[in-house]
């Protein structure tokens, strides 16, 4: 018997004000994932990372949300009320952030924003937390995590400030991990590092991924599964191994314009957009 799926989303639109009318950033989005690796691919204003936000429930008020479906193992996430949120948010769902800068707190340490996450999910003693923290920051492979307990957001690097967010974020041990854009703004060294982090997570403590990024190449590598987005509209669903051998030209275009060493000189081409994608035509 096949296993039900942890996450299904059905005809999923999210508006906001404008102002003359509302905008729509996303728009009849539909899918469903179990404990996979799904990555989401697109262009900036595309509607991946509103996607991901409001999964999470972390749309502003103003916000529109609509669907036919928006469930999480078996929750209905359209009626969830703060108190169910609550016991969604970090506990059962987690979001890494693109910048950890931006969202630890500068005036904390960041050990101590672990451990209090731990108290705050799982409610043990402050010893225990502290315990619980050392051992996420080795989890995440943090060389010398005592000292690094005790460093200030400001005082760590890139690369380790992404990994003191991932020990966070899973903390609670939760089913399901959104990272948006976690290695954009790393170097390869240790995107590859962060990748093996998340990839290790996933498989040993059978979570889902989400994996929201503009790195088509990255994202076949990784993932499981791609969806490719445009305009707020899901143009194309396939396979990540075969992803170079998608066939809408939107995909198609975003393929043909990253570079590849060793290849042809000159100009990259320019990817030509169809009115009709938005309209949610996929036969263009």
């Amino acid at each position: 018997m096949p296993e039900a799926p942890l996450l299904v989303v059905k005809d999923l639109t999210v508006a906001f004000p404008g102002r003359r009318e509302m905008v729509r950033a996303v728009r009849g989005v539909s899918f469903s994932m179990g404990r996979e690796k799904l990555g989401i691919v697109g262009e900036s204003g595309s509607g991946k990372s509103v996607t991901g936000r409001t999964l999470l429930g972390l749309t502003r008020k103003a916000a529109e949300v609509r669907a036919e479906t928006l469930s999480f193992d078996g929750i209905d996430l359209l009626r969830a009320d703060e108190k169910t949120w609550r016991r969604i948010r970090g506990r059962r769902i987690s979001m890494v952030m693109q910048d950890p800068i931006f969202s630890l707190n500068p005036v904390m340490s960041v050990g101590s924003q672990i451990a209090e996450a731990c108290r705050l999910h799982s409610r043990l003693s402050r010893g225990a937390a502290r315990h619980r923290a050392l051992g996420l920051l080795e989890a995440v492979r943090i060389r010398d995590p005592r000292r690094v307990f005790h460093l200030y957001p400001h005082e760590v690097s890139g690369g380790m400030g992404q990994r003191i967010m991932i020990a966070m974020m899973i903390a609670a041990g939760p089913d399901l991990l959104i990272a948006d854009e976690p290695t954009s703004a790393l170097d390869v060294t240790v995107r590859i590092q962060i990748l093996a982090i998340l990839d290790d997570l996933v498989t040993r403590r059978g979570m889902g991924l989400i994996f929201i990024s503009h790195d088509l190449n990255l994202v076949a590598a990784f993932c499981d599964r791609v969806l490719i987005m445009y305009g707020g509209r899901i143009l194309e669903t396939c396979p990540a191994d075969r992803l170079h051998e998608a066939r809408h030209p939107y995909t198609r275009g975003l393929l043909s314009c990253m570079p590849e060493i060793g290849g042809p000189g000159g100009r990259l081409p320019t990817l030509e957009r169809d009115p009709a994608w938005l309209a949610g035509d996929e036969r263009s």
